[in-house]
């Protein structure tokens, strides 16, 4: 199949698999007699794999040692667990995170109610004191 063909296929634009073959975590396919690349369906299942992990927001560098782990399957499979519990370390931080900015922007809102010019909003008073450098509802002391 064509690049394109692999593209609709997998839901991963043309240019991210030019980039992936690139960063060598998805092989160069062969060449048809026009210089077409000529993909397979070991492009298209690693390609799953790689759209898969990056769902998982996993960095490349991640799939790259997992991916290292699918073409060798006889190692000790220990590093892919801390692998993925690096991953979840770093999704509960932003989690975290998060919920911190959430209750932020909760404590802004709480600054303006109901209808009225921008000369008397408290959200717009609190950004405009932020931008001053002053303590401000979401960002106190």
């Amino acid at each position: 199949m064509r690049i394109k063909e692999l593209s609709q296929a997998t839901g991963v634009d043309v240019e991210t698999i030019r980039f992936y073959e690139k960063e060598r975590l998805l092989p160069a396919p062969a060449r048809s007699d026009n210089g077409y690349r000529d993909y397979a369906g070991p492009h298209l299942e690693r390609l799953s794999f790689i759209r898969h992990c990056r769902a998982l927001d996993m960095p490349l560098s991640d799939i790259k040692r997992l991916l290292a782990f699918v073409d060798d399957p006889a190692q000790h499979c220990l590093d892919v667990d801390q692998l993925v519990d690096e991953q979840l370390s770093r999704v509960r931080a932003r989690l975290k995170s998060m919920r911190a900015l959430e209750r932020q922007l909760v404590q802004l809102r709480a600054r303006c109610k109901g209808e009225h010019e921008g000369g008397e909003c408290g959200i717009l008073h609190e950004l405009v004191a932020a931008a001053h450098g002053e303590a401000c509802a979401c960002h106190p002391g």
